[in-house]
């Protein structure tokens, strides 16, 4: 008996800078001709012709290269997702390398699908001390990492990740914990594939007693079984109970303090509790943001 014929793999065709940069908007033909002519006679990379010949600079080689190996990232003006989101535009950055070094931390040492450590709380004693925006950055290098990724706005009270990630206010947490369907809930982010959304919703008058509900602990279940990593915000810790409800059920928590504005005596007080209340306090995190 003959074996069947078999067709060799072959990978898809990579897509050049030249034409990544060419469907972007950022090279025309004649411009890309004279990069060619430049590479082939003196030997050099697509990129490094198209930036001695001033005709690009090195962050249009670096989106281009972001393209070429599936790496997503934004640009400014075309989104909108807030500046204030750096790991989504400005991923080469040094605050971005510092964020990324976290997440390194993070996957060692509390990610772990095996033992079922899939969610974190992003906490802090006080207001302004840069919750929301370490949640953010941090959902959006756990996407680009290629793991799927959810974050939660718990802050019913002050919500803040529908305006930092520019989405239009909708059914969100607050319905969800209230008992009423919002099949809609969890958006995507467009541009950053991999990262999805679940808004604070509607401000409630009760945020405390809807925290307090076993319907989170089910919600935190469900979407750790669909996602990778399933990251919390909440609301300051020395003035609502809130953020320690949100840390019992993820069963882990990130403490966030920031320089200059925090006090350590509060700091510590609150990783108190919250180990009383039976969460692990990961880490600890100096924002100088």
């Amino acid at each position: 008996m003959n074996a069947p014929a078999t067709t060799p793999f072959r990978p898809p065709a990579e897509r050049s800078i030249g034409s990544i940069l060419i469907d972007a908007g950022r090279l025309n033909a004649d411009q890309t001709e004279r990069i060619l002519r430049l590479q082939r006679e003196k030997g050099l990379r697509f990129g490094e012709a198209a930036v001695v010949l001033g005709l690009a600079n090195n962050n249009d080689i670096h989106y281009a290269l972001a393209r070429q190996f599936d790496y997503p990232y934004l640009q400014r003006g075309e989104s909108k997702v807030s500046p204030q989101v750096v790991a989504a535009y400005d991923p080469f950055s040094p605050q971005v390398e510092s964020l990324r070094a976290l997440r390194s931390q993070l996957m060692l040492r509390w990610f772990d699908p095996v033992e079922g450590r899939r969610a974190l709380a992003v906490v802090s004693p006080g207001s302004g001390e840069g919750r929301s925006w370490l949640a953010a950055n941090l959902a959006v290098l756990f996407s680009q990492l290629g793991e799927r990724t959810l974050l939660i706005d718990a802050d019913l009270r002050k919500p803040a990740l529908h305006t930092l990630f520019g989405l239009q206010e909708r059914s969100g947490l607050s319905t969800l914990l209230a008992g009423r369907p919002a099949p809609e809930a969890v958006q995507r982010v467009p541009d950053l594939l991999s990262l999805s959304i679940l808004q604070a919703g509607v401000v409630p008058p009760n945020p405390q007693e809807l925290l307090a509900r076993p319907v989170l602990g089910q919600l935190l279940q469900q979407y750790s079984s669909s996602f990778d990593v399933v990251i919390v915000d909440t609301p300051a810790g020395n003035r609502y109970a809130d953020g320690a409800m949100v840390a019992v059920r993820t069963h882990g928590a990130l403490m966030v303090a920031r320089r200059d504005r925090s006090r350590m005596g509060e700091v510590k007080r609150y990783a108190e509790r919250l180990s009383q209340s039976g969460a692990v306090v990961v880490g600890s995190v100096m924002n100088g943001n």
